[in-house]
C-alpha cells in the first residue's frame, strides 16, 4: 500500500510458557492512531500508529497502517495505482477480503485471509493493490520494514507464504515472520523479526516465550487486551522495550480478541522516511522522486495495470532530516 496522504510531511520513522511473569514487569507505553485519508473523496481511510513523534521504529518495522472492516460498496474498497519503494519491505496481511497484487517484477498475486505477502523494494520497485470485484469487507494489516544499510539497495523480491495455525492454550496464532508459539516462518528477512496474529479466546490468558533481545509491539484489532499490565484498545499499539522474555497477553472481553504482535532487535540507523521511500538523507529522497517521475528504469513498469502510475507529490519546503527512536525509558 502506499502512503498515498494528499499532504506528505516527513516521518520518524518463542514457545508457550507456564509459571507467573517476572516480579518487575516491564512498562508498556501506549501509541494511539491518527486516521489518515489515502486518496480522493472516496478514499480508504487507515489508522496509523507507526512512526509518530513517540516512536519511530519496533525492530526494523518502521510504518503500520490498520484498516477496517471498511464495506466496499461505501468506501469503494482499495484501490491504489502503480506507486514506488525503496529501501523498505512491504508486508500485506488480511483479516477479510481480497486484494490483487503486480508489481515491477511480473509478480500477479492475490492475498486472502491468512496469508502474507512480503515484497522488497530496495533500490526500487513499483507495485499495485486492489480489492478485488467479489470483496464485499475489506479489513487489515500493512506494514513496512526498514532495510538495514547495507541491504537497503537490494533487488527486488517478492514472497507469498501461508503459515499454519499454531493452537496453544487459550489461543490461536499464525507466524508470517519469525519464530513464535513453536513455529517458525520460511520467509527471509534482512533483520531478525517476529510478526504473528494472534486471537486469544474470551477471557483467556495468553503468555508466551519471547526474544529477550527484540522489543515488540501489539496492535489491537478487537477486543480489549491487556498487555502485561496495561489494557489496549482496538487500533492501539502497546510497545515493549527490549529485555523482556515473556509477554502476557490477557483478553478482557466476553468475545474474541485478535492482534498482531511485530518485534525486533531495536534497529540502530537513522532513517529518512518521506512518501514511499525509506533513505538515509535527504537527497536519497529527492533523487527516488526525481526517478519516479521521471519514469526511470529504477523502478519498472507495471505493463498491464489499467490507469496511470500514481503520481509523487510535492516535496517539502525544508530539508527532511535523519530521525531514530527516542531514548528508551
Amino acid at each position: 500500500m502506499s502512503n498515498a496522504e494528499t499532504d506528505v510531511a516527513a516521518l520518524r520513522c518463542g514457545e508457550l510458557v507456564e509459571g507467573d511473569r517476572p516480579a518487575q514487569a516491564p512498562a508498556v507505553d501506549v501509541l494511539s492512531a491518527r486516521d489518515v485519508p489515502l486518496g480522493g473523496p472516496r478514499a480508504l481511510r487507515v489508522r496509523r500508529t507507526l512512526p509518530q513523534r513517540a516512536r519511530t521504529l519496533i525492530g526494523a518495522w518502521c510504518f503500520a497502517d490498520h484498516y477496517g472492516p471498511h464495506e466496499v460498496a461505501v468506501s469503494g474498497g482499495m484501490n491504489m495505482p502503480p506507486h514506488p519503494h525503496t529501501g523498505l519491505q512491504t508486508v500485506s496481511w488480511l483479516f477479510s477480503g481480497e486484494v490483487e497484487h503486480r508489481d515491477t517484477l511480473g509478480t500477479h498475486a492475490f492475498i486472502r485471509p491468512g496469508e502474507m505477502n512480503l515484497m522488497t523494494g530496495g533500490h526500487g520497485i513499483a507495485h499495485s493493490e486492489v480489492s478485488t470485484p467479489d470483496t464485499t469487507v475489506l479489513h487489515g494489516v500493512q506494514l513496512w520494514v526498514a532495510l538495514p544499510g547495507e541491504h537497503r539497495h537490494a533487488a527486488r523480491d517478492f514472497q507469498h507464504y501461508v503459515p499454519e495455525p499454531a493452537q496453544v492454550d487459550g489461543a490461536g496464532i499464525r507466524v508470517f515472520l519469525g519464530s513464535l508459539a513453536g513455529r517458525t516462518s520460511p520467509v527471509r528477512t534482512f533483520t531478525p523479526l517476529l510478526g504473528a496474529e494472534i486471537v486469544i479466546e474470551p477471557r483467556a490468558t495468553l503468555t508466551l516465550a519471547v526474544d529477550a533481545t527484540f522489543e515488540h509491539g501489539l496492535l489491537v484489532d478487537t477486543g480489549d487486551i491487556r498487555l502485561i499490565d496495561t489494557v489496549l484498545r482496538p487500533a492501539e499499539l502497546g510497545y515493549v522495550p527490549s529485555g523482556a522474555d515473556t509477554l502476557t497477553m490477557v483478553n478482557e472481553t466476553d468475545a474474541p480478541a485478535r492482534a498482531v504482535l511485530i518485534g525486533g532487535p531495536p534497529f540502530g540507523e537513522e532513517i529518512v522516511m518521506w512518501w514511499n521511500f525509506v533513505g538515509r538523507s535527504h537527497e536519497d529522497v529527492v533523487q527516488a522522486r526525481e526517478e519516479w517521475e521521471a519514469s526511470s528504469d529504477r523502478f519498472g513498469v507495471i505493463e498491464d495495470f489499467p490507469g496511470g502510475p500514481l503520481p509523487a507529490p510535492a516535496l517539502p519546503n525544508a530539508v527532511i532530516r535523519p530521525r531514530r527512536n527516542p531514548p528508551t525509558r
